[in-house]
């Protein structure tokens, strides 16, 4: 029997065949997809994809790339988070490696996601790249909601333990098959399978040997091959328990 996958972040409406990733993904064994918003826009498409597919679920978030528009769409947002297909608000956090917004900004959209995420009992989403450190001091300060999930987990096993005494799910990208992520890997190995998520963050992060090209959850089944190796499990309990996994993380 072929294993199943849930792909727990990935950016269909970015995909230039969404439609046709889909299918595809569904050939390959996924048999749920998690579509990201980043902005009102992308959290309005996400919503009207799930819509359409009974294996598509949506998030509402502001990026961190994009939280100087929080004035401008927080109301819309909020509003949108509470659509019948949304199961996590995000993603937020921070995003210090292009700095596309001001620290500050990044920090006041963050904890207002938070927030949202605890009222609505939804998942929060994190993205957290280059600023741990802040990212932890927010966490710890709001209290995150039990459903917390960093997402494109790029850490080693110092900030996998810290993520995991919050509560938190670890989701691996197509970064845990790169030859060079040696610490990400050494993070999946001591992540306990209750806490496991794998996705493909499509388009971006296109697992190896794909890398370079435009990537699609169908190929989330790489990434799962990945952090089995590096868990010591099988493709089909990591396939089992992520899916497992998934389902918990966004529940409604």
């Amino acid at each position: 029997m072929r294993a199943s996958w849930v792909d727990s972040h990935c950016h269909l409406q970015s995909l230039s065949d969404p439609e046709g990733a889909i299918e595809r993904a569904r050939e390959a064994g996924v048999t749920g997809m998690v579509c990201v918003g980043t902005d009102l826009e992308t959290s309005a498409q996400a919503i009207e994809l799930a819509a359409r597919h009974a294996d598509v679920r949506a998030t509402v978030g502001l990026h961190p790339h994009d939280a100087s528009r929080l004035a401008d769409e927080w109301e819309r947002l909020e509003a949108l988070a509470e659509s019948g297909d949304v199961v996590g608000v995000g993603e937020t956090g921070f995003d210090f490696h292009y700095l596309h917004s001001p620290a500050d900004a990044q920090e006041i959209a963050f904890r207002v996601q938070i927030r949202l995420a605890k009222r609505l009992d939804r998942a929060l989403v994190v993205h957290s790249r280059d600023a741990w450190r802040d990212t932890f001091r927010v966490l710890a300060d709001e209290r995150p909601p039990a459903r917390t999930v960093l997402h494109c987990f790029t850490g080693g096993p110092g900030e996998a333990r810290r993520a995991l005494d919050l509560g938190a799910y670890l989701s691996y990208s197509g970064i845990v098959t790169f030859p060079g992520a040696d610490d990400v890997r050494a993070a999946a190995g001591i992540t306990p399978l209750d806490k496991l998520l794998v996705e493909t963050d499509a388009p971006y992060l296109a697992p190896v040997p794909r890398r370079g090209r435009e990537n699609e959850p169908g190929l989330v089944t790489m990434v799962g091959a990945a952090v089995a190796g590096a868990a010591r499990q099988t493709e089909a309990e990591i396939a089992e328990r992520t899916a497992a996994n998934a389902a918990v993380a966004f529940s409604r």
